[in-house]
């Protein structure tokens, strides 16, 4: 079983994921700003039960032996609620990527995101010893390019997608070890 440690940034606890962050997931998930970016594998609308039947998912998923984190983003000094998620699966050699994520609304445009991600590439190069590894967008999602790019990703080209926008095309990129060490010795 993958256990997701917990990783800390300037203002925010990045911790595993819980049955305990349904509610907050479900509150701030069920969001059309940010479900219209995501592949249409997600359910729209989102489902009442959505946050824990996802959360059920990657526990049973992890429990089974699948390489698989998933972190909780808490603001540090805060009320311990859940403002966001990054889900991590190296070597899964996805099509659409071995990282996705997403964040709060409220909390956009705060570079909290850049922050997280940040930590999890660090965990990825330096713990985990990973070489490379891949992560999409849809090209409409400028905040998440902005993210790959504030964070060492390079971008490769498009790949086909359905989003829920419509979109049917999305951005795919990669994040090297060597890349991210030369930037962050």
């Amino acid at each position: 079983m993958t256990i997701t440690p917990t990783l800390h940034t300037g203002r925010l606890i990045l911790r595993p994921l819980a049955l305990s962050d349904a509610p907050a997931i479900q509150r701030h998930f069920n969001n059309w700003n940010i479900i219209q970016h995501l592949a249409s594998v997600v359910p729209w609308p989102y489902p009442e039960d959505g946050a824990e039947t996802f959360i059920a998912q990657e526990l049973e998923r992890a429990a089974a032996g699948e390489v698989i984190y998933n972190w909780m983003l808490v603001l540090r000094g805060g009320d311990g609620e859940a403002i966001g998620n990054i889900r991590f699966r190296p070597w899964s050699g996805n099509a659409k990527g071995d990282r996705g994520f997403w964040l709060a609304e409220r909390y956009w445009n705060q570079g909290l995101m850049s922050e997280a991600v940040s930590a999890v590439n660090d965990f990825a190069f330096r713990v985990l010893d990973v070489d490379v590894f891949y992560a999409c967008n849809a090209i409409t999602n400028e905040a998440s390019r902005r993210v790959k790019q504030k964070t060492g990703a390079e971008f490769l080209g498009y790949i086909e997608l359905a989003h829920h926008s419509g979109q049917t095309r999305a951005e795919k990129w990669r994040v090297t070890r060597e890349n991210w060490l030369r930037r962050n010795p």
